[in-house]
């Protein structure tokens, strides 16, 4: 019994324990096509170590990553990938760990309940998208001739205009609570911050309708000849009421 017990004990609990940083690689992937990205992003874990010091270990800590954001371990995923830029500066795989910071950082996810309310994406907080403006932006400037640089340009257009299009519903809530000063303020600023955003119509609605309740005049009737200059075909003139607001806000 013993001897048994011995024999065991000397058994390696897991079989990759003894497999070649190759075959590590080789099964990951093979775990990650199938859709097994938790047992692929403990592979990969396993072959960052096996393999420490080598480009290997770098291609797995970035595939570990992207396992990780697959699984919706997103703050977990953005550590890896910001230890992963730090400590390789000059690695051959810097774009696609920049790209795949952003796409982690997106924030086209609104859940289920978001889903299900028909929220729009911009009506939440943007820091995600922030952060994800960032990476892109970076990987352009170091990387302009990127295989991800198209997209990552792409993803950037649909960020600002995303980001002024929340800036808008921010200026439409101080206006349905009566604060026409911050409407109007958060309205031209984003006006000035994102000048070829489509959302700029609505801002400068926003501008004209809170000059108005503040009796402004000269200040109501210089932004509508901006709107009416801007956007000669808009529905959006004097006088309009606010849009409906959905049934999910309260206030």
């Amino acid at each position: 019994m013993v001897l048994m017990l011995a024999a065991c004990g000397s058994t390696p609990k897991e079989p990759e324990a003894q497999w070649s940083a190759e075959r590590l690689y080789s099964e990951a992937k093979e775990e990650a096509s199938s859709g097994n990205y938790d047992r692929a992003g403990k592979l990969y874990e396993r072959l960052e170590g096996r393999a420490s010091g080598t480009l290997l270990a770098q291609q797995a800590q970035i595939e570990r990553a992207y396992m990780l954001y697959k699984t919706g371990e997103k703050a977990q995923a953005l550590t890896v990938l910001e230890r992963f830029i730090k400590l390789h500066p000059t690695s051959p795989a810097l774009d696609y760990a920049l790209y795949l910071q952003g796409i982690v950082n997106f924030n086209d996810n609104l859940g289920l309940l978001g889903n299900l309310a028909g929220q729009d994406l911009t009506e939440r907080d943007q820091q995600a998208s922030r952060d994800a403006y960032q990476s892109y932006k970076q990987l352009i400037e170091q990387f302009p001739q990127s295989i991800y640089a198209d997209d990552a340009r792409a993803r950037m257009n649909y960020i600002i205009n995303a980001l002024a299009a929340y800036e808008v519903h921010v200026a439409d809530y101080y206006y349905r609570r009566g604060a026409y000063v911050a409407a109007a303020n958060r309205a031209q600023q984003t006006v000035q911050d994102f000048q070829q955003s489509p959302s700029n119509e609505e801002a400068l609605q926003i501008m004209v309708r809170s000059y108005d309740k503040l009796g402004l005049v000269e200040l109501r009737d210089d932004a509508t000849r901006v709107l009416k200059k801007n956007f000669p075909n808009s529905d959006l003139v004097e006088g309009v009421a606010p849009k409906a607001k959905p049934w999910y806000q309260i206030w």
